[in-house]
């Protein structure tokens, strides 16, 4: 197996630490999950995905020609430490190594007031993970949904359900098709509730998708509030917007997800290192899952929080 990548556009530089940080944020642990076209992080009892521009250079070699992937399991702050030396770094490399055990050694060339350049490096220990395993960590098929909106600015929901928080350690998440979103908590001696208004809607998947759903009717999801407050207290990719999906149906999930995938300058990507987030998204399903959807040319994230039974 066989693994080399390299940063040196500052912007896509910063934006990989900043992602970093949020899944150090999201999970203690992680999985490295690379193929020729992308780089994950899953997270281990949550999932996040990420996407062009990132690497000037990227060379991978998998288990086999059939299976040419390599899932690496990793603790989340050790990468996040390292990464947060990048800071206005000229360049970063990122190479899978046998050091008496596999480690990810991340060097950073940092500028001087000198013409020379400083190199720091970091020996990340890892553990490959074995082929009969990898189906646990593949992406969830993502089923069609109740109810797709925009959210809020998450600082807002943020500041919200922090609140809620003190007083219950449940939400309730409607949403409709016009709309409308409300977050909800209910105990014996209180109910409060949030409204929001004319968020928006996105387009359906698909064109039967909710097609027989009366637009004021709201799709509810019943969750724990310290998974939401998670999600929202750990991301750094500051979207100018969001989107929520309610899912349809019974699906096994893990717990939550992040997969950050970073692809290879040349995969489709576009040009330019001026990256900017186009979208979040929310996709709710009626008392089954609820769906995160932060969109970005460069990243994107995916969050799934399951209903409580």
């Amino acid at each position: 197996m066989k693994f080399r990548a390299k940063i040196v556009d500052a912007a896509c530089l910063n934006h990989f630490t900043r992602v970093s940080a949020m899944i150090a944020k999201l999970a203690k642990t992680c999985t490295l999950r690379i193929s020729p076209e992308k780089l994950n992080f899953v997270l281990s009892d949550r999932v996040a995905s990420a996407g062009e521009n990132f690497f000037s250079e990227f060379q991978m070699e998998g288990i086999s020609a059939e299976n040419n992937a390599i899932y690496l399991d990793l603790t989340a702050e050790n990468l996040s430490r390292a990464l947060k030396t990048a800071q206005n770094a000229r360049a970063l490399k990122i190479k899978l190594t046998n050091k008496h055990f596999p480690c990810l050694t991340v060097s950073i060339e940092l500028l001087s007031v000198s013409s020379s350049s400083r190199v720091v490096t970091h020996d990340i220990p890892v553990k490959v993970i074995p082929r009969k395993l990898w189906k646990d960590l593949q992406e969830p098929t993502i089923p069609d949904s109740d109810v797709s909106i925009y959210l809020p600015a998450l600082k807002t929901m943020k500041s919200i359900v922090e609140k809620m928080k003190n007083i219950s350690n449940h939400l309730i998440m409607e949403a409709n098709l016009s709309g409308e979103l409300n977050l909800k908590i209910e105990t014996e001696l209180v109910c409060v509730t949030t409204h929001f208004k004319d968020l928006g809607n996105p387009p359906p998947a698909s064109e039967d998708a909710s097609q027989e759903r009366p637009p004021e009717q709201m799709a509810e999801v019943h969750i724990d509030i310290r998974k939401l407050l998670q999600f929202l207290a750990g991301q750094q990719v500051n979207p100018t917007r969001a989107v929520c999906r309610h899912l349809k149906g019974s699906h096994t999930f893990h717990r939550g997800a992040s997969r950050l995938s970073a692809r290879p300058t040349g995969s489709g990507a576009q040009d330019g290192p001026g990256a900017h987030l186009t979208g979040t998204e929310n996709y709710l399903v009626s008392n089954k899952i609820i769906h995160f959807d932060l969109l970005h040319e460069d990243v994107s994230l995916q969050y799934f929080i399951p209903a409580l039974s």
